[in-house]
């Protein structure tokens, strides 16, 4: 068989990808070791930035989250027990994010590829890539039983953060940074209406951290800080309810809906980048290649701006035989990974309490942030960093 990009990996940066590619004519395969419903059940983010929208509308995927998906148009701080909005919409000129479930975006790109006829390989197993360092990569997989091997112009290595892609990178070639966190997020999902419809609440208090936020008008998403050695087991509804009220200012912990959760888990927070992000002809994008806490809601976003980065370099190379984007892609992405990494690492520690926080630690965080509620400047900073950078930040 032969394609001019194999994609490893069938979430949304590798759909959106094959998306892309399909609408400007390049052919492309996409091959994922899970099946199609193992990959529309992982619950992941939901918050995308104006150009992650921008995107999907770019790749004919718009119709739904236009019609869907919640825009926000303001962010809340819980602190001291009071709660403080920031108007990203007004200090951005007019940007603001959209609630609408990874989940569904990656529903939406599988529905457009099976309509198109366009190849998946799903339950691969064995996958590995080969010669990615010549001018013939290969990629080989099992199916069935059956062996295959797949040649191709270029390897898109969007697999993930455990994918087959970095693990083949030979060592030294690449430099990974990673810090990882000392709590984890207690999450849940629940079929109760949203506490704040069209914002959502970041909350700092001496319990620890807390966050409301939403998959639709009548679907929530809430987490509150807790011990990375905790067992999900420990933590009925009603426990998870009345902690989250508790790190809440007083009218807000009121207007809680509260009902039996759909999903709990306990996931760790890490900052994770790799450099560069391009071998040969394989590119990382996606968490192959960085990994944010979910603080700043970063993670989809960065996938989707790599995707952009990357799509637009392969359209170049085969529309006008030019490798200029080819070989500024990893320069261009990782320009704005680090300044998101940055974002997510500042708002974490900012929110969240760490093992050596103390009392003096507590009453830095809330002199920090109520010179971030009452300072222009800094609230700006703050909303043009959540609504998204720019994509040209590497020219």
């Amino acid at each position: 068989m032969r394609t001019q990009v194999a994609i490893i990996g069938a979430g949304p940066s590798g759909l959106l990808l094959g998306q892309l590619l399909h609408k400007a004519g390049i052919d492309n395969i996409i091959i994922e070791r899970q099946s199609p419903d193992y990959v529309l059940g992982r619950i992941r983010a939901g918050i995308l930035e104006q150009t992650t929208v921008d995107m999907l509308h770019e790749a004919g995927m718009g119709h739904r989250v236009q019609t869907e998906g919640v825009v926000h148009h303001s962010i809340e701080l819980v602190f001291s027990g009071v709660r403080h909005a920031i108007d990203v919409h007004g200090l951005t000129h007019g940007k603001v994010v959209t609630a609408y479930g990874q989940t569904e975006v990656t529903r939406d790109l599988m529905d457009a590829r099976s309509e198109a006829g366009l190849s998946t390989v799903y339950q691969a197993a064995n996958v590995s890539v080969h010669d990615f360092d010549s001018q013939r990569p290969k990629v080989r997989y099992q199916k069935d039983g059956q062996d295959f091997e797949l040649e191709c112009d270029f390897i898109a290595g969007c697999d993930g953060f455990h994918g087959v892609c970095r693990a083949s990178v030979p060592e030294g070639a690449i430099t990974e940074y990673e810090k990882v966190y000392p709590f984890g997020w207690l999450g849940v999902l629940a079929d109760v209406p949203p506490v704040s419809p069209h914002s959502i609440v970041y909350g700092n208090s001496e319990r620890g951290f807390s966050l409301c936020s939403m998959r639709s008008l009548t679907r929530s998403r809430y987490y509150v800080q807790c011990p990375l050695d905790d067992k999900v087991e420990a933590w009925s509804d009603q426990r998870f309810w009345d902690e989250l009220r508790s790190r809440l200012d007083p009218e807000l912990a009121e207007r809680i809906v509260t009902g039996p959760t759909l999903e709990k888990s306990i996931a760790p927070l890490r900052s994770f980048v790799a450099e560069p992000m391009r071998f040969g002809r394989m590119f990382l994008a996606g968490d192959a290649a960085h990994i944010v806490p979910p603080t700043g809601a970063k993670g989809l976003n960065l996938a989707a701006s790599d995707v952009k980065y990357l799509s637009s370099a392969f359209i170049e190379f085969y529309a006008e035989k030019s490798a200029a984007g080819i070989d500024t892609y990893s320069q261009r992405a990782l320009a704005r990974i680090w300044k998101a990494e940055r974002f997510s690492w500042w708002l974490t520690s900012l929110m969240h309490k760490f093992p050596d926080t103390g009392a003096f630690g507590q009453r830095m965080q809330e002199a920090e942030l109520e010179y971030l509620v009452n300072s222009t400047a800094a609230s700006t900073v703050l909303a043009e960093n959540y609504v998204g950078l720019p994509l040209d930040l590497g020219r």
